[in-house]
Order: C-alpha cells, then structure tokens, then sequence
C-alpha cells in the first residue's frame, strides 16, 4: 500500500464486503476517525459520521500513521521471528505468567506464536470496536471467546500488533481486570502514541512510529 488512495480504495473494498467501520480501522492499522474518512472518502457510504473530526491538514484526512506490516504477516517464518522477538520483551516478567491474550483480530496470531514461545496458554479478546459504525462506542462491549483459555483470576500478558491511539489496549487491559485477571504488561509490533504503560501496565513495542511536523 503506497498512497491515500491505496487506502481509500481498500476502505472502500472492506466496507463492501460488510466490515464495521471499527473492523476496517483494525485491518488498515488506523484510528477510528481515520477509517470514517476513508469509507466516506472512497464513497462506500453516504451517511455523514456525527463524530468526524475536521482534518487538520484541511483537506488532506485526519493526522494519522498507517502502518503495513503484511510482509510479515503473509510469512509463517517471519511471523515466528518477530513472535520470538516480541516473546522476549515479556519474559523479564518472570516464569509465573501461564496465559497470553491476542486482541483480536490480527493480534490473535501473533499472541499464538507468543504463547508459544513463553509456553503460556492462549486467550483472545475481541474488542468493542469490531461492532462500532458511528456514535459513543462506550455504549458496545467486547468479547472473550470461549475456543479459548479463560481468565479465572490468572496473570497474563496482552499482545496486539499496533497501538493508535490506546484505547483498545486500555479496553482490554479493563475487561482482564473485570474477570478478575491481572495483566502485568503489553506488546506490540508498533506503537504509534509512544507509551510507556496504560492504566498502570508497562508497554513494549519493536518499533515506535511518532509524527514529527506541526499542525496548519
């Protein structure tokens, strides 16, 4: 993916197919607000968002990152590498964590190869996101599913493959919490805030990625 309008026309082919505006963010690696301008940008949609944001670049879209990773993920062995990289950043925890859990979707895999790295069992978490359209996604809720490990008040670790803007580590770092589990750190594969924690939790990435520039 190159340009603005490799993406549009992606948001355009999600929404087609039936994804959720907050499934699409997830796919391209962008913010919710993000993915509304694209979808409505591409024409997909005719419906005006009550939460879109004027682009701070005029009319340039919202200020974002988009980040491709599918030349890894396309790879089993790559896939495994980064899995083993990630599974290091976590393993000064110590050897008393027996769960991972992979936010959903694309986090799902990687917390696969993680788990098996760390030799932990293996959760996944489906976020609020994956219903959300337009409006206060406050009022959806995520998922735990049940093909997987349960939380029964165990520690664990959280893997995704980005961070955007937190909030939906920060969601399942609180629905672990809510089970009366107690996630002692989070990883992946880029972050695009530059945190160090949430809510009290350390976070570790491979990469990184901040805009650098100022606003018009």
């Amino acid at each position: 993916m190159k340009n603005v309008d490799d993406l549009i026309e992606s948001a355009a082919e999600l929404a087609a197919r039936g994804l959720s505006k907050g499934e699409i963010a997830d796919e391209l690696n962008v913010s919710r607000e993000t993915a509304s301008w694209l979808v409505e940008r591409s024409g997909a949609t005719t419906e005006p968002s009550d939460q879109q944001q004027e682009p701070r670049g005029g009319t340039g879209g919202p200020q974002d990152i988009h980040v491709d990773w599918s030349a890894i993920g396309r790879d089993s062995k790559r896939m495994s590498a980064i899995a083993e990289a990630m599974a290091d950043l976590l393993a000064k925890h110590g050897e008393d964590v027996d769960l991972t859990i992979g936010i959903e979707k694309a986090g799902g895999p990687i917390a696969t190869l993680v788990a098996r790295e760390l030799e932990t069992d293996l959760g996944t978490y489906t976020p609020a996101k994956h219903q959300w359209e337009e409006g206060d996604i406050e009022d959806l809720g995520g998922t735990f599913s049940r093909n997987f490990s349960g939380i029964r008040d165990r520690e664990c670790y959280i893997v995704d493959d980005t961070i955007t803007s937190g909030t939906t580590m920060r969601e399942t770092i609180g629905a672990i919490r809510a089970e009366g589990g107690d996630p002692l750190a989070c990883v992946v594969i880029a972050d695009k805030q530059g945190v160090e924690e949430l809510e009290g939790v350390p976070v570790y990435s491979l990469l990184q990625v901040i805009s650098v520039g100022k606003d018009d």
